[in-house]
């Protein structure tokens, strides 16, 4: 006794119409427009370009079965009858304008920072030279160890607190150093 399985037609055809609809749909991804803006520049967009684009600088438009249109050459020679027309660049003011504000927002943002460290510098240089001068005053100093308690600063822990006071003393009491 033979088990007959029947045969599942939509099942083989079902990957080949999903891949002709995939090889369909990937054509329509390639649908860009291309023209050569007043400039000379290429620009490719998936909008069609501005009216003031002539037909002549349009190079693919996404529907077009044929090849695409050559761009025209770099270089014409002007005839009697057209006069030579001196290619002045465009300026967006809109984009200087935000370009300055976001230099200048830059900028402030600089100073403000350097407004900050030099704050946290003047901070360190006053805190240092009065500990440095109640070291070098010669009376007793406690500190409190790890434990909790109560130790009276030696000779040597004093020595060695004022180098660091002296070398934070240099680096903070003195110029700002130059930025890196």
């Amino acid at each position: 006794m033979s088990a007959h399985r029947p045969i599942n037609r939509l099942g083989r055809t079902f990957p080949l119409l999903l891949g002709t609809a995939f090889a369909l749909f990937a054509g329509l991804a390639h649908a860009q427009w291309q023209w050569v803006d007043d400039t000379g520049r290429k620009v490719f967009s998936d909008t069609p370009p501005p009216a003031n684009v002539p037909d002549k600088n349009v190079l693919r438009r996404p529907h077009a079965r044929s090849a695409p249109v050559a761009p025209p050459p770099a270089e014409t020679q002007p005839s009697a009858t057209t006069a030579p027309v001196a290619a002045v660049p465009r300026r967006d003011e809109q984009l200087e304008a935000r370009k300055r504000e976001a230099e200048q927002a830059e900028k402030a943002k600089e100073q403000a920072e350097q407004a900050r460290i030099a704050k946290i510098r003047q901070e360190n240089c006053d805190r240092a030279t009065r500990a440095r001068t109640t070291l070098a005053s010669g009376i007793r100093v406690s500190t409190t160890n790890a434990k909790g308690e109560m130790e009276i600063m030696d000779d040597k822990a004093r020595a060695a607190e004022m180098q660091r006071l002296d070398r934070i003393v240099a680096q903070d009491c003195g110029p700002m150093p130059a930025a890196q």
